[in-house]
């Protein structure tokens, strides 16, 4: 499955036209603790780079962008009750929403891993 990144520091696995999107581990390292995690609705329809989530941590709010356009078939509600899960698995358990792609080819617009590490590196 690939995994592509975004210069918001947010990942995107995609399988078919169905994508799990969460924040990076870099983004996490960078938030400190996650104490709140609001997911998107089923059926809401993101843009790419619009506001699909929100999540708060010890040190400040921040939104995570969608980094594609489609519509949100699933938030992970493992986070409202359980946000820590995001600090010990950010790319992984800790992921933040599943949609359904609009147009595969904004993916083209994206980093793969080898990109995203040089992309932090020079930050």
């Amino acid at each position: 499955m690939p995994r592509y990144y975004t210069e918001e520091h947010e990942w995107i696995d995609v399988d078919g036209d169905v994508a799990t999107v969460g924040i990076t581990d870099f983004a996490q390292g960078q938030l400190g603790d996650i104490v709140f995690v609001e997911v998107p609705d089923t059926g809401a329809e993101l843009t790419a780079g619009g506001d699909a989530a929100v999540v708060e941590s010890v040190k400040a709010a921040s939104d995570v962008f969608a980094p594609v356009d489609g519509t949100v078939t699933e938030g992970n509600g493992q986070l409202e009750d359980d946000p820590a899960l995001v600090n010990s698995d950010p790319e992984g358990g800790g992921w933040f929403f599943r949609m359904t792609l609009s147009d595969k080819g904004q993916l083209d617009g994206l980093m793969d891993a080898k990109g995203y590490k040089a992309f932090c590196d020079a930050l």
